[in-house]
């Protein structure tokens, strides 16, 4: 069972769960998702001697803070603020697929608070906008179970993989805020930035990552800053597919960071 911590600033109110001690993890949730999908990949951390946080985002479980006209950078500051209430820094980051942008981000801008950045199932720099609209109605509470169900096989998991564990555990108020965000932010601003090592651990599956885009952020910053990893038989989910295996890189990863 995990701890949880509160973390306060100005008019924003931000759940953190917390798990293990020694050197920190932070984990970042998917568009709309909650912290819990990380809950086994928590617990390995943990386990391996590392402390975990995972700050639920602004409208998320007991999360509260303005949700109108934010950007990347205002979602990152958040997370710098849980960094040092919690005398967490310098952190490793782990960003889901959304989660990843806002770890990015933190990273340009606060590089004195993050020790490098874990890039999980990370979309190409550009992917067809039918996907985004195909994750819209995974997401959309108010359709019928299996029309969901179909995007999810489709969009997130892999084939032979269980579409129905997504089907709970988003936030609509969230999304349309995390959405907004992303909107009001240049990408080409933090894209190119890259101030700490990353970790690119991909699916093998991904729809937003197809194989001729593997390389983009090895290309972009050399062998020196990343370090790249394929988990097979997994979708952009990830993290319900393949949550050991996903835990496993990244402590490996952390512990070669030195």
């Amino acid at each position: 069972m995990s701890d949880t911590a509160t973390v306060q600033f100005d008019d924003v109110c931000l759940e953190v769960l917390v798990d293990g001690t020694g050197p920190t993890v932070v984990l970042l949730p998917s568009l709309g998702r909650d912290s819990l999908d990380f809950d086994d990949v928590a617990a390995d951390l943990a386990a391996a001697g590392f402390r975990v946080l995972r700050p639920q985002p602004r409208g998320v479980g007991a999360s509260e803070g303005p949700l109108e006209g934010l950007d990347l950078h205002d979602l990152a500051a958040d997370v710098a603020h849980v960094l040092e209430q919690l005398d967490a820094a310098p952190a490793v980051l782990a960003g889901h697929a959304f989660g990843h942008y806002v770890a990015r981000v933190l990273a340009a801008d606060r590089p004195d608070l993050v020790r490098g950045v874990a890039v999980l199932a990370a979309g190409a720099r550009h992917f067809p906008e039918s996907l985004t609209a195909r994750v819209a109605r995974c997401s959309d509470l108010t359709l019928p179970d299996d029309e969901r169900l179909e995007n999810l096989a489709a969009v997130f998991f892999a084939e032979g993989n269980d579409p129905s564990e997504w089907l709970g555990g988003w936030w609509p108020d969230a999304i349309v805020a995390q959405r907004a965000a992303m909107a009001a932010t240049d990408k080409e601003s933090w894209w190119s930035v890259a101030p700490s090592p990353l970790l690119d651990v991909q699916a093998g599956e991904d729809v937003f990552r197809p194989a001729d885009t593997r390389g983009e952020l090895l290309d972009e910053f050399g062998a020196g800053k990343v370090t790249t990893a394929l988990i097979p038989g997994c979708g952009h989910a990830l993290i319900p597919e393949a949550p050991h295996d996903v835990a496993l890189v990244v402590v490996d990863w952390i512990r070669s960071l030195g």
